[in-house]
């Protein structure tokens, strides 16, 4: 029995999911905003694309694998309808955020706006039964794969000084695309797309300290050094679900046990959010606060790698990031969690979202790891 179950059960749908869904939904214009306050109150009204995709994503999961609440699919159906209507442009890339009534205000000329759309449609015609928006879903993933690529097809050239860096979220996404049509298509290619995955990030793992590294790219560049332990941990478990080799499984859990004991402050708790392995100082300037997300990751992987080794390393690794999470993170007055904290553990900010926290990784942790067979 999972022990922690019922009370990651409890938080999803008593106090996270409900918090989305009586404080973020636009009913007059469609979508949903992620920037609000403590208690819900909405302080920028534009929308971010790949937040209405990662929520699109979350409410069809939980109306597909939960129960088939007609308020979940709604809100899915809600932010999805305003996500195709305005989130691309002519060519079919993704804005990075609009205004309240749907016009672009800013194009990042990255593919993350598109990768969580996608997971989104995907999603939700499984909810649905929509087998043409479904063929939506499975074309963009081709479109994405080419503009990761080729970055000028999303108008980010190529410059003759810039560093070769292969970027660990590139192989993070396109695995988590993969895994999710995998389920659906049994069309070999996405096998062997994660196939190509788990080959690919073999260059941003370093074995002296058993953890993967955000670039592939020279030891003499700050962005070869950097490690982000949320991640290392996300990347270890998207591709553990991508059915590995046993060598590269046993890595892929090496790496967990790795990114954790690295990536942990052993004087005031939590993870840090980047470290520049040599010790030198990092290009990110919060590279020593403590964000939500990389507990959530550090939690799941913890859980997914003792559903499958029964080893009590894990179970003591979660109690101690459960400890953390929920001790700095969780708002049980207002529901939902924070999002940042110093390095101390003091909020810097008690906004429940904005630009880049919304309706996703809170929910989809306490979703993923209690599903969980222990």
């Amino acid at each position: 029995m999972n022990p922690f179950a019922q009370r990651y059960r409890a938080e999803l749908l008593e106090r996270v999911i409900p918090f989305w869904l009586r404080h973020s939904l636009d009913t007059e214009y469609g979508g949903y905003f992620t920037c609000l306050t403590r208690d819900g109150e909405i302080y920028d009204t534009r929308k971010y694309v790949w937040l209405q995709g990662r929520a699109v994503w979350m409410f069809a999961k939980l109306y597909n694998e939960v129960e088939p609440r007609a308020e979940w699919l709604a809100a899915a159906r809600t932010i999805i309808d305003f996500l195709r209507r305005h989130g691309r442009d002519p060519q079919g890339r993704y804005y990075f955020s609009l205004t309240r009534d749907g016009r672009p205000a800013f194009y990042q000329r990255k593919p993350y706006a598109g990768v969580f759309a996608m997971l989104g449609m995907l999603e939700f015609s499984k909810a649905t039964g929509d087998a043409g928006l479904r063929a939506e879903a499975i074309e963009l993933f081709w479109k994405i794969r080419g503009w990761i690529a080729n970055p000028a097809a999303l108008g980010r050239p190529v410059l003759p000084g810039a560093p070769p860096a292969a970027a660990l979220a590139d192989i993070m996404v396109v695995a988590s695309m993969a895994a999710e049509i995998a389920r659906v298509d049994p069309d070999p290619r996405y096998p062997a797309a994660l196939e190509e995955c788990l080959a690919a990030s073999r260059p941003h793992y370093d074995p002296a300290r058993r953890i993967f590294l955000e670039y592939a790219a020279s030891r003499e560049l700050p962005e070869g050094r950097l490690f982000c332990p949320g991640d290392s941990l996300e990347a270890a478990w998207f591709l553990l679900n991508a059915n590995p080799a046993p060598g590269m499984r046993a890595l892929l859990l090496d790496s967990i046990e790795g990114a954790l004991e690295l990536g942990w402050d052993h004087q005031y708790g939590g993870l840090y959010y980047f470290m520049d392995v040599d010790g030198r100082p990092p290009l990110p300037l919060e590279a020593n606060m403590k964000l939500w997300w990389p507990h959530t990751e550090a939690i799941y992987a913890a859980a997914l790698a003792y559903s499958l080794t029964r080893e009590p390393r894990w179970l003591r690794w979660m109690e101690r990031l459960d400890a953390y999470a929920f001790s700095h993170f969780a708002d049980p007055e207002h529901g939902e969690w924070f999002g940042y904290c110093d390095r101390q553990g003091n909020l810097t900010s008690t906004a429940k979202g904005n630009n880049y926290k919304g309706c996703f990784h809170v929910p989809r942790m306490l979703l993923l790891t209690s599903q969980l067979d222990f």
